[in-house]
């Protein structure tokens, strides 16, 4: 038995204004309410016909006047019906009695929660789970061990419903990024910002999947750079790239796209933006060709930081054994080892998406450049994914590298300026391969015209 508290309505502290209000994506994938306080009762037993059609009961609040005077109300018990895949629906208040007479007719079931006493998950009230364990029933159990985890492993892989949200709110997402490429001129980063959410807003998109990323020149350096409250330049004197990270919602299915632009210099990238712009695409080309059910996740991470070092080695910025009369040793693999290239490319290839934008994350968090990896599975038909590599000069990760023997510091200045660049893709793992659900090109030729107003 699931028992299980919708998200509430925030409020601003020490106020009485509403914040944006979106439902638990555990409650939301279970019951698909959108109602706020809205709570959810599931029955499955194995082996029984509760295996294939399990029962759901959903407590939506009833509606106050206070509600119909200031704010949209809930629907109603009948509504609710009809616009919910539900057994019963009712109040709250009748939730109580709902749990005793679980207990009476399931008396050695487990009642399954959320992780309970977590800030990360709406309470459920002691009302509720002490019906569980009323003097009546002694053997009465409630945990919050096993839950999350199974509605972890559920959400990983999606269906066809599943990939059609996620599929639409990235053909959204894919426009609005096109959008702001072809309008934007000198602007602040919080005008960028405007245009992809109006953009997003105007298609019927009413959430971001998270905060945008607006970065321009070495802000860019900042993974999760959220402030999108500096200028950039559009004029020839002062030429930078402009980091936009940005998603909406659909159906609470999330996107995540990145692009990485030039500002400045006539929408022409510099020859240090272009290397550095060209090796990203590098990586995540060679990513993608390798993508298909049964391959560890960790491999792409690897090939990532492989083709990041020998781009590298071809700009010069790191060393190779000509520069440094050494032809026996096998510069990449030393490169590899020490960890280096953890400092211009520190984050993870990429990560599940689906409800959440780092979506049903695997916990093992190892050292040097898998630290930051947030999957670590072998990828299986359904899943879908993001495939973001980037290439950062953040001053405060290359502090530590200053010395190191493989990094031509010289060379290494030439680039620092760049700030950083990421491209993100979210892809969907296939039966005989992946497929890319992001339409917004990201070429260098492509950019090039549209930043420059070409086409």
């Amino acid at each position: 038995i699931v028992l299980l508290a919708g998200e509430h309505t925030p409020f601003r502290h020490d106020t009485d204004r509403e914040m944006p209000f979106r439902q638990e994506s555990n409650f939301y994938y279970l019951s698909g309410c959108t109602v706020p306080a809205s709570f959810l009762l599931l029955v499955y037993q194995a082996s029984t016909s509760l295996s294939k059609t399990p029962v759901i009961d959903l407590f939506i609040p009833k509606a106050e006047l206070a509600d119909m005077m200031w704010s949209v109300p809930p629907p109603s018990l009948e509504v609710a019906k009809q616009t919910h895949e539900v057994t019963k629906v009712d109040h709250p208040t009748a939730l109580p009695e709902a749990i005793q007479d679980l207990v009476k007719a399931f008396p050695e079931a487990l009642f399954h929660t959320l992780p309970r006493n977590s800030p990360l998950f709406p309470e459920l009230p002691e009302e509720y789970t002490s019906a569980v364990l009323s003097p009546s029933n002694p053997s009465g159990a409630v945990t919050d061990a096993y839950l999350l985890s199974a509605l972890h492993r559920a959400r990983l892989t999606k269906d066809e419903d599943e990939i059609r949200y996620i599929k639409h709110a990235n053909e959204i997402s894919s426009r609005a990024h096109e959008v702001v490429m072809r309008v934007l001129g000198k602007a602040k980063e919080a005008e960028a910002e405007a245009i992809f959410v109006a953009s997003c807003r105007r298609e019927g998109a009413v959430h971001q999947a998270y905060l945008p990323i607006v970065a321009a020149s070495t802000r860019a350096s900042t993974l999760h750079y959220c402030c999108n409250d500096r200028e950039f330049s559009w004029g020839p004197l002062n030429p930078q790239v402009l980091l936009i990270d940005a998603g909406c919602e659909w159906n609470c299915y999330a996107s995540d796209i990145t692009r990485t632009m030039p500002v400045g210099n006539g929408g022409k990238f510099t020859p240090e933006a272009k290397a550095i712009y060209e090796l990203v695409l590098e990586m995540q080309k060679l990513s993608m060709d390798i993508l298909r059910a049964g391959l560890h996740w960790d491999a792409v991470q690897l090939l990532c930081h492989r083709t990041l070092v020998k781009g590298f080695q071809r700009l010069g910025i790191f060393k190779t054994p000509n520069s440094t009369n050494s032809g026996s040793w096998n510069a990449e693999e030393a490169i590899l080892a020490s960890g280096v290239s953890a400092a211009f490319f520190p984050h993870g290839v990429g990560h599940s998406l689906g409800m959440d934008v780092h979506d049903v994350p695997s916990a093992s968090k190892p050292a040097a450049f898998y630290a930051y990896l947030r999957l670590r599975l072998p990828l299986e038909e359904g899943m879908v994914v993001t495939v973001e590599p980037g290439i950062y000069f953040s001053p405060h990760l290359l502090a530590p590298v200053r010395d190191s023997k493989h990094i031509d510091h010289e060379v290494l200045k030439k680039y620092e300026n760049v700030g950083g660049v990421r491209i993100e893709d979210v892809v969907l793992i296939t039966k005989n391969g992946h497929e890319n659900l992001t339409t917004v090109r990201s070429d260098v030729e492509w950019l090039e015209k549209v930043c420059s107003g070409e086409i």
